[in-house]
């Protein structure tokens, strides 16, 4: 069963994402990007501001937030948007802080056993697959 309102709203983050991304690279301050993508896409700030926490967005306005930013018709409507476009979650966010804080704070040997500890917990998720990749069949 497809979920267009959730796909529709994930993928219009990844526009947002994508335009906040290029403004930051283009050395525009980050105040006032949001009521500069909702310009972009011809809507009102308020209502960007709705979309991003609940808002559906119907057929006609899919339309024209994929025709401002260059998409295919339809694209917004995707479910099969790759990870490597999702949209990190809260959770994600804090530890990546932590873990860039953690890195930071680190001397070399500290570094060394944080780098170690995320490649032997990256082994270890890969080992079973492996495993099972490797048995030979019955």
């Amino acid at each position: 069963m497809p979920h267009t309102t959730v796909a529709r709203r994930r993928n219009a983050l990844v526009l947002h994402r994508r335009f906040l991304e290029d403004a930051v690279a283009a050395g525009l301050p980050a105040k006032g990007l949001d009521q500069a993508f909702a310009r972009k896409i011809e809507i009102s700030p308020s209502m960007w501001s709705q979309i991003k926490s609940a808002r559906p967005i119907g057929d006609k306005l899919a339309r024209q937030i994929e025709r401002h930013c260059d998409m295919e018709a339809g694209w917004l409507d995707r479910e099969d948007t790759p990870q490597s476009e999702a949209l990190p979650d809260a959770a994600e966010e804090r530890f990546v802080a932590a873990a860039r804080d953690a890195w930071r704070q680190a001397n070399a040997k500290g570094k060394r056993e944080l780098s170690g500890w995320l490649k032997k917990h990256a082994q270890e998720k890969k080992a079973p697959e492996a495993a099972d990749s490797a048995a030979p069949a019955p």
